[in-house]
């Protein structure tokens, strides 16, 4: 007969349960929890006083720290550089910052440790483990420890410590709120306006040179900049990705739409040169149909009809600029785009 058909022969006997019982027991005795031993902050006031004073002064230079940090940004600019030893040659704003934000957050750490350390109650507890579901009689204790213990930490008798600790906490998450300043300056009405403005002349591309209307033929396609900006200017990259103008000289008869033909010259519509999906240049014109395409992503727009999207994920229709001739006969501007050139702006607001 198997052992599987009597199951009780496996199992353990009394004596053998007592024999593993005394085997489990530790052969170590319980030590308990040393006596407590007071600190002299528990029984001298004095020194509790002084160890108050530690707490608030600690709180209080965090404090001036965090309002170092934020001045910081406003007294350093952003490309100076500073020799300090054993650093080198540091940038001024980011050492500062780093300085004032790292003391500011050390101070209420080390016054915090410092006020638990010294002021609180330091009496070690036992609690015995007990059900996860606690008893109303539990429950009771541990708000009554918890009273007990919000009394021993004389938070509300030592209102010098409390209303440093508020100060320090509450100026802190100042220093974030700065810190939205590293995004960049704030865009104003940048993203609405380029540089273009009356009266400011028409220039080529290629050439460098200002143009006139003879300089136009028919069904050709022409880039332009404004006036004054140079390749080598530092904003020029930011300021012709806005500016960026193509012309194209069409028979009057031929332009469908009423603005349109209103804000060119002699049939030379001025349109910007980005597109309204991505941002990409435009720069490829078909002559019988006048339609421009985007090489991007094959956006395509009819110059002879308010440059309306026929083709292509672009939204929108491109920005005419209004031109006229100077009496020297050049072409000039005769404002800024009436809305926001590039992609997408529309959805931002």
């Amino acid at each position: 007969m198997s052992s599987q058909e009597n199951p009780e022969e496996n199992l353990p006997s009394e004596q053998d349960k007592a024999h593993g019982t005394e085997l489990a027991k530790s052969p170590f005795a319980d030590p308990g929890l040393p006596p407590h031993e007071h600190r002299i902050q528990d029984v001298d006031e004095r020194a509790a006083k002084r160890s108050e004073r530690v707490v608030a002064f600690l709180f209080t230079l965090s404090m001036l720290a965090t309002v170092a940090f934020i001045a910081s940004f406003v007294a350093f600019p952003v490309g100076k550089i500073v020799y300090i030893w054993p650093f080198g040659h540091v940038s001024a704003l980011n050492f500062s910052l780093g300085l004032t934000l790292g003391l500011a957050l050390f101070c209420i750490g080390a016054g915090a440790v410092h006020w638990g350390r010294t002021l609180m109650s330091d009496e070690e507890m036992v609690d015995e483990r007990h059900d996860i579901e606690a008893s109303p009689e539990v429950k009771a204790q541990v708000l009554a420890d918890f009273k007990q213990g919000a009394k021993e930490s004389a938070f509300g008798r030592r209102k010098l410590i409390r209303n440093s600790m508020f100060g320090a906490l509450a100026l802190v998450p100042l220093s974030g709120v700065v810190l939205l300043r590293d995004l960049g300056p704030l865009p104003e009405k940048k993203l609405r306006t380029t540089i273009w403005a009356k009266g400011k002349r028409l220039v080529n591309m290629n050439t460098d040179q200002p143009l006139r209307a003879s300089d136009i033929a028919v069904g050709s396609l022409t880039f332009a900049k404004p006036e004054g900006l140079e390749e080598h200017d530092e904003d020029f990259q930011k300021e012709i990705a806005k500016a960026a103008l193509m012309l194209v000289r069409i028979q009057p008869d031929e332009i469908k739409d009423k603005r349109e033909l209103d804000w060119s010259h002699q049939g030379i519509v001025a349109y910007s040169k980005i597109c309204t999906h991505v941002g990409c240049p435009i720069s490829l014109y078909e002559q019988q149909t006048h339609h421009v395409l985007c090489p991007c992503h094959q956006s395509t727009f009819d110059l002879s009809d308010g440059a309306r999207v026929i083709f292509g994920p672009a939204g929108h229709a491109l920005p005419q600029l209004r031109i006229g001739v100077s009496s020297e006969g050049y072409l000039e501007a005769l404002g800024d785009f009436d809305e926001p050139v590039g992609p997408a702006f529309w959805e931002r607001g």
